[in-house]
C-alpha cells in the first residue's frame, strides 16, 4: 500500500548548528533497500563513533511528512542491534504526522546508546537507523483538539 509521505530535508537554518553546509548537502533522504523492505534506512550524516557504553544525538537534517493516522516508527537497523547492542534512548522513536509543524520543522533527531563491550564506527552515509511508516486507529469517543505547540516531547503541551 503506498501512501502520501515523503521525506525531506529540514531548512540548513534548522540544522546549521549541528554541522557545516557541506554536511547539510550531503544529506541523502531515507530509502528503502529493496523492493520488499518495510523500512526506510536514515543514513549518517557524519562520522560517529560510540565506543562501548557511549550514547550520540544524531541529527539527520531529516522531516517526514505524511497523512493524519499514520506515524513514522524509528528503530536502529537490526544488524547494529545484533552486533552492537545498538539501541535508541527512548527504545522507539515515534514521529507523529503533526511534527513537521513543530518550530524545528519536525527535525527527526535519533538518540542511540552503543550497549555492547566494543567500539561502533559509523561512516558518513552509512544506514543506522530505519523508518516505518504505520496506521494507527483511535478510539470512537476520542475527542482531543488540541494542538502541537512545539517540538520533541510537546505533545503533553497543550496551547
Amino acid at each position: 500500500m503506498k501512501i502520501d509521505a515523503q521525506f525531506k530535508k529540514v531548512s540548513y537554518t534548522q540544522f546549521a548548528e549541528y554541522g557545516d553546509k557541506q554536511t547539510y548537502m550531503d544529506i541523502n533522504l531515507p530509502k528503502r533497500a529493496t523492493k520488499l523492505s518495510a523500512g526506510y534506512d536514515f543514513f549518517a550524516p557524519s562520522d560517529m563513533v560510540l565506543d562501548a557504553g557511549q550514547t550520540v544525538t544524531a541529527a539527520t537534517g531529516i522531516r517526514a511528512e505524511m497523512p493524519d493516522g499514520f506515524f513514522l516508527m524509528i528503530v536502529p537497523r537490526s544488524g547494529l542491534g545484533f552486533k552492537y547492542k545498538l539501541r535508541l534512548n527512548n527504545t522507539v522513536g515515534i514521529i507523529d504526522a503533526d511534527y513537521k509543524d513543530a518550530p524545528n520543522e519536525g527535525h527527526i533527531f535519533i538518540r542511540m546508546t552503543n550497549e555492547s563491550d566494543k567500539s561502533l564506527e559509523i561512516k558518513k552515509g552509512e544506514a543506522f537507523a530505519q523508518g516505518i511508516f504505520l496506521q494507527y486507529c483511535t478510539t470512537a469517543d476520542d475527542r482531543v483538539t488540541e494542538q502541537r505547540s512545539g517540538g520533541l516531547g510537546s505533545t503533553t503541551k497543550k496551547i
